[in-house]
């Protein structure tokens, strides 16, 4: 959603500075075009140089000064005119209540002021304090803002500059960077709820031995990021992984099947589509050890009796007022022929087919949706740009 996204990234004059340049970085990465607009309290933090070898562009900090000398190219216009979102991170309490108040004695105030609402976004993530954010002042603007159309991110509560704790640290890069991408990204599940499960299952043998499998759980968190982008309300229930939870997503952390399946029935009661991506253990062990097993001698191999897990997938779509199901399969061999025979199984209209070897744990994906009118193929891709793609298939998918 970002790539070729013209974004003003200003910087205001907070010790979070140095995150911005992270933030810059990021942009960049996922494609967008970078001009960093800096206040004069920003350049006592960091300085104009590192954001321009980030950007490859020059930094804009003069109000009064054309950037080209030889037309009448005015920066405070000019600038927002190009651009398809202005991004103020960090931002003090000082920048935001000027923004709030329509005061612009600077450039970065006034591209705020002289925008087009309708072209060119504008967000800010706060920085400060955290008596300045409760600050009655602080809440009024920021009530402000918020009913002027402004997007705020965060803050974020922890450790403090000032050695106090509390509400009113920035962000982190990555987390702002997800905002920023669902702010450019339409809002084609608005409106809606969606649950989504992801990762492994783990299937206890004894207190410290189980049952699981390979997958990471990238692909399901990267798809409950791309619905919460597209405006839905998500709900990811997960299975053991080392991914940090996705910001605007409510999630909540299982481990067995058993745990998922009671947590999906007792979701899927408010959710219009629910997404089966975890790849859930088939078979669990039927009767646990309370203690650890222990091996006597090199022949004593413990013997253990397996039986079926529910299945949830199924489970959710026979319910009376099912929501839209979406499958998953992680296949090995006959793909087209074993997703379609799983499709039908379950009784769902969408299943997203996979090789499952190639994708656990990887950064891409290749995978073919499957459902009344046959096979469509999409191209192998990072997971999280697949994901916006797929989130985009099933909203066209929905019932009116």
């Amino acid at each position: 959603m970002l790539t070729n996204k013209h974004i003003l990234l200003g910087i205001t004059g907070s010790i979070a500075a140095y995150k911005s340049a992270e933030l810059a970085r990021l942009l960049i990465k996922k494609g967008a075009r970078v001009t960093v607009v800096m206040t004069q309290g920003a350049k006592e933090f960091i300085t104009p140089l590192t954001f321009a070898t980030l950007t490859g562009k020059p930094v804009a900090d003069q109000l009064w000064l054309n950037r080209d000398a030889a037309s009448s190219n005015i920066a405070h216009i000019n600038l927002t005119r190009e651009a398809d979102a202005l991004i103020i991170a960090p931002c003090t309490a000082n920048v935001a209540a000027k923004i709030a108040q329509g005061i612009a004695d600077d450039l970065l105030t006034n591209l705020a002021l002289a925008r087009d609402q309708k072209r060119c976004a504008l967000a800010i993530a706060p920085a400060m304090n955290v008596e300045m954010w409760r600050n009655r002042a602080t809440v009024r603007n920021m009530a402000q803002l918020a009913q002027d159309g402004v997007s705020i991110f965060g803050p974020a509560s922890g450790d403090q500059a000032c050695g106090e704790f509390g509400d009113g640290r920035m962000l982190e890069p990555q987390d702002c960077l997800t905002l920023i991408e669902a702010l450019m990204t339409p809002k084609v599940l608005q409106g809606q709820h969606v649950l989504i499960t992801a990762g492994p299952t783990f299937e206890a043998i004894d207190p410290v031995r189980g049952i699981t499998n390979r997958s990471s759980g990238k692909m399901g968190y990267a798809l409950a990021k791309a619905a919460a982008a597209a405006g839905a309300h998500v709900t990811l229930i997960a299975g053991p992984t080392a991914l940090a939870n996705p910001i605007n997503v409510h999630t909540i952390k299982v481990e067995s099947a058993a745990q998922m399946l009671q947590a999906c029935l007792h979701h899927a009661q408010q959710a219009n589509v629910f997404i089966g991506v975890a790849a859930v253990a088939d078979w669990r062990v039927s009767d646990i050890a309370p203690h650890k097993i222990k091996k006597q001698h090199a022949q004593d191999v413990p013997t253990l009796q397996f039986e079926q897990t529910a299945d949830i997938l199924h489970t959710i779509a026979q319910q009376e007022k099912p929501p839209y199901c979406v499958g998953f399969a992680a296949e090995t061999e006959n793909l087209l022929e074993f997703a379609q025979a799983k499709r039908l199984k379950k009784g769902i209209p969408l299943l997203i087919a996979n090789h499952g070897p190639s994708t656990f744990g990887a950064d891409e994906n290749q995978v073919t949706l499957i459902d009344d009118t046959g096979s469509h193929a999409l191209a192998q891709q990072p997971k999280h740009q697949l994901a916006a793609s797929l989130i985009q298939e099933i909203a066209k998918r929905l019932p009116a």
